[in-house]
């Protein structure tokens, strides 16, 4: 492993910030902000393995499976954000994505470094959770050999589960065992090994797209609109009035009250504002199209303007 670690790029020590400890406190910023800039490029590289992912694991979902985020450390860490933020953004169930942390919980907060060598903690807890062939497991590690995290991928492979890796260095031992490798190269960190940094920035960026990207595929976004919130805090409800009266043109009173008729539910609120329905009709009609809320308006309003026309007048030769 000595060998291994040499040839990683986010162990090489980076020859633009050498003597950033001479620096003044604004020239480190410039240097860190430099540095900074060349994330997003890296991701942009990996498009076609993200896209890739997402497709794999919105697949997955729609046919029962779950997504599983496996990290240490900083990447476990990011995997736990991105998963933890999906339930009031999007209203799913807190099982469909889950993230795990080398150490557990308490790492969350506390370093718990030696954690990440356990490769067969990372492997009972897959089974542990009870991952299943329809689910999708993404492995976080920037070296791309944390042995927790390659415990958890192997394992979920050997279950029958598709894996995803996400790494920041190329020709990692992760990319050798999963089906989608993510690898977007930032180059030596601002402080050399430090993978808080780019390293960690270019695997937030990577979480972002994934979740998202199968959000909007799961018909939970409307234009740009998150319409499957929770109104569970007051700016997430005054948000839910917003997006009622921005896609219907109502007034705020009328959204409030929409909004109580649909239980709090923007999909349904807006549902009942466009067609006309209650919100039981709302409902099942929303389920027909699988909550794509586009969708399903647009059946409601093309079934309207048929029956508005009528069938065909008959002809000379038609009794």
């Amino acid at each position: 492993m000595h060998e291994y670690f040499d040839q990683l790029t986010t162990e090489e020590i980076n020859p633009s910030t050498q003597s950033i400890d001479e620096c003044s406190t604004r020239e480190i910023m410039l240097l860190m902000n430099d540095e900074d800039q060349l994330v997003p490029l890296a991701v942009r590289r990996e498009i076609d393995s993200i896209a890739a992912a997402v497709d794999m694991i919105y697949a997955a979902m729609k046919n029962g499976g779950r997504l599983f985020y496996i990290g240490a450390g900083t990447s476990g860490r990011l995997g736990v954000l991105d998963a933890s933020e999906c339930p009031p953004t999007y209203s799913t169930p807190p099982e469909l994505v889950q993230a795990y942390i080398a150490g557990g919980d308490t790492a969350l907060r506390t370093a718990a470094e030696g954690c990440e060598d356990d490769e067969d903690g990372g492997a009972r807890l897959i089974v542990e959770k009870g991952v299943r062939p329809n689910d999708v497991v993404v492995g976080i590690t920037a070296s791309g050999s944390t042995p927790f995290v390659m415990g958890a991928i192997r394992k979920a492979r050997e279950l029958g589960a598709r894996t995803v890796g996400i790494t920041t260095n190329r020709n990692t031992l992760i990319s050798t065992c999963v089906d989608i490798c993510i690898a977007p190269v930032v180059g030596p960190e601002v402080v050399a090994g430090s993978t808080r940094l780019k390293s960690g920035t270019a695997q937030k960026l990577v979480l972002n797209m994934l979740s998202t990207g199968v959000m909007i595929k799961l018909g939970k976004v409307y234009n740009n609109l998150m319409v499957d919130l929770q109104a569970s805090n007051a700016k997430l409800y005054n948000r839910s009035i917003r997006i009622v009266r921005t896609v219907t043109g109502v007034s705020d009173e009328e959204a409030v009250a929409a909004l109580k008729q649909a239980n709090m539910r923007v999909k349904t609120a807006i549902m009942i504002l466009q067609t006309g329905m209650d919100a039981a009709e709302a409902e099942r009609i929303l389920e027909q199209h699988e909550g794509r809320l586009k969708e399903a308006i647009r059946s409601v309003q093309e079934q309207t303007q048929e029956g508005r026309e009528g069938p065909e007048p008959a002809g000379p030769d038609m009794k």
